[in-house]
């Protein structure tokens, strides 16, 4: 860590806490596959504390964390690879009150990141929705039309709300 240069004192603190967290460290015989056999596809918000709020621990669940808790691609990759290779049998998708991803349009964010950078933005998708419920809905479809996915896995849609940290199941 020494000789570290042009370094935020953020990065620097967060590099001190690693040390410390490492010198204590005591989870180096947790098993690859989680525990609970449960994956969970969540909001990146900040917020957010899954494990606090579900009761987990370390090494419970797959938290596959993403702006909206939107069922992309690359979730679906993951889900299919916890689920197929390292056994889950179980989804959470779980959206939040107060989401920024209802505070915009794509249209909209791509015009704004075209003028302010100069380069073609039209291409990406940002999955802005105006319905809580109803995203969850849709996440929770894709999750169960997926030819990947096993049949046999429960999925369920629940909102969190950030206002009094309870949970509302939607599906």
């Amino acid at each position: 860590m020494s000789g570290e240069k042009n370094t935020s004192p953020l990065y620097q603190q967060l590099l001190e806490e690693n040390q410390r967290y490492a010198a204590q460290f005591d989870r180096s015989q947790l098993a690859m596959p989680p525990a609970k056999k449960l994956a969970i596809v969540v909001c990146m918000d900040a917020r957010l504390t899954v494990e606090d709020f579900l009761g987990l621990k370390t090494g419970d669940a797959h938290i596959i964390r993403n702006a909206g808790g939107i069922v992309t691609e690359d979730a679906l990759r993951s889900l299919i690879i916890s689920q197929r290779l390292l056994g889950t049998r179980q989804v959470l998708v779980i959206n939040h009150t107060d989401c920024g991803m209802l505070t915009f349009q794509d249209d909209d964010l791509r015009d704004r990141l075209t003028k302010e950078t100069g380069v073609d933005a039209s291409h990406l998708k940002f999955h802005s929705f105006s319905d809580l419920e109803a995203n969850v809905r849709a996440q929770v479809e894709k999750i169960k039309d997926s030819a990947f996915i096993l049949p046999d896995v429960e999925v369920h849609g629940l909102i969190y709300q950030v206002e009094d940290g309870g949970l509302r199941q939607v599906v």
